[in-house]
């Protein structure tokens, strides 16, 4: 059996990785082959080209690099032509990815797309491409089963690969009790991975935490940045607001275990702090222009996966923004402010709640460790192997499954 895959991010490097040692996990003889990166290779994908180095780029650069995507897509119709394909299996970075189903449909092999693209939040109307080149639409959410059905795609919801590099990774355990065993509770602050949000973010959370510094003397903070470059900027920032924050650099699992509670930019992290229960507020600020934007496409409730996740209503707009104080609001387990405006007395305000009021920290606690439980599972490599090999071959695989 061969099955080709076309993953562009770093992101999807990893879980591709993850799930062709499923595949062969089950059956050694599976030959993998496409685009991807070096973790794949290493995991035994044979690549025709390593698709991440065009992983993150602005637009002008998209625009110059045109004719490689071109040349890569027109690659892989030949690939299809000359070659038995069994299925071919795509992981995100949908732009490039539309135009590989779109030539494996034209040559008959089924397409399983791992890690949906987020149609359901900023394009629905993309759902005809995926309708009509894509057999398999395997979800990371829960709630993403039901929106493809909804929309006559086949779906299947396989859990988050996230999960499983959370199981996998090994933190520092003796730097996590360092931290804990510090004078007063710790608050960690995530200011995102990407430069422009850390630039973005940050300086807001620093005015929060002068507010919490007023209200708890004895509080510790932490900013986890992900870059030495990010790092620095933190410093030189902080320095400038004159308030009592440490800068640590690749140590945000350990800063998140260690942490009482924390405050962090929208993202994935979000199913990170859940799966270790920690009460956190969100913060996304943006121009007064990019908000309107996001007003008018944006198409979910909420901007955080763990709020979506526990919403009964995750794709019904709230009558005007989110707030603790309105009636048309749930009790999300992450208050969030998507927001133009200073919200830091807001986002100081649940953390000293969190902080000066033990019965509302257990409440915040409590609930995440519900939905951790129930979603916070590892297992979708395995899972989603399972599910191809199965759909590919008709056998089932369920003794292999258990056993593994």
């Amino acid at each position: 059996m061969r099955i080709f895959f076309s993953v562009g991010e770093p992101s999807g490097d990893l879980h591709g990785s993850n799930l062709i040692q499923e595949l062969k996990r089950h059956d050694p003889d599976i030959e993998c082959v496409g685009f991807g990166g070096p973790r794949m290779q290493k995991s035994g994908c044979n690549l025709l080209f390593d698709l991440t180095q065009f992983a993150v780029m602005f637009f002008v650069r998209v625009l110059l690099n045109l004719p490689k995507f071109f040349a890569l897509a027109g690659q892989a119709a030949q690939y299809f032509k000359e070659n038995d394909v069994d299925a071919v299996v795509l992981i995100d970075y949908p732009g490039f990815n539309w135009a590989i189903a779109k030539r494996a449909r034209r040559h008959g092999i089924p397409v399983y797309y791992y890690g949906v693209p987020q149609l359901w939040a900023w394009a629905p109307w993309r759902i005809r491409k995926m309708r009509r080149n894509v057999n398999y639409a395997l979800c990371k959410l829960p709630f993403e089963e039901k929106w493809y059905r909804d929309r006559g795609c086949k779906a299947k919801y396989v859990g988050h690969p996230f999960f499983d590099e959370l199981i996998s990774h090994q933190p520092d355990k003796t730097f996590i009790s360092t931290l804990q065993n510090g004078k007063g509770p710790l608050v960690t602050i995530l200011p995102g991975s990407r430069t422009q949000e850390v630039e973005t973010q940050l300086p807001w959370f620093l005015k929060s935490v002068e507010l919490i510094q007023q209200q708890v003397p004895n509080v510790r903070f932490a900013v986890a940045a992900f870059k030495d470059s990010q790092a620095e900027f933190a410093r030189n920032t902080i320095a400038k607001a004159g308030v009592d924050v440490e800068v640590y650099t690749q140590r945000t699992p350990e800063l998140m275990q260690a942490a009482d509670c924390c405050m962090a930019c929208s993202g994935s992290v979000s199913l990170e702090l859940m799966y270790h229960k920690k009460p956190t507020v969100v913060l996304y600020h943006m121009s007064k222009l990019l908000y309107l934007y996001a007003k008018c496409m944006v198409n979910v409730r909420y901007m955080t996966l763990v709020n979506l996740i526990a919403s009964s209503r995750p794709f019904e707009r709230h009558k005007g923004s989110w707030h603790p104080d309105n009636p048309d609001c749930e009790d999300i387990p992450m208050p969030e402010y998507p927001t133009h405006t200073d919200k830091s007395a807001e986002i100081a305000g649940h953390v000293i709640q969190w902080l000066s009021d033990s019965q509302r920290y257990d409440e915040s606690v409590s609930r995440l460790t519900t939905l951790s439980e129930r979603y916070g599972h590892p297992g979708a490599s395995k899972r989603a192997a399972v599910f191809i090999l199965e759909s590919l071959t008709g056998k089932s695989f369920i003794s292999k499954k258990s056993a593994a």
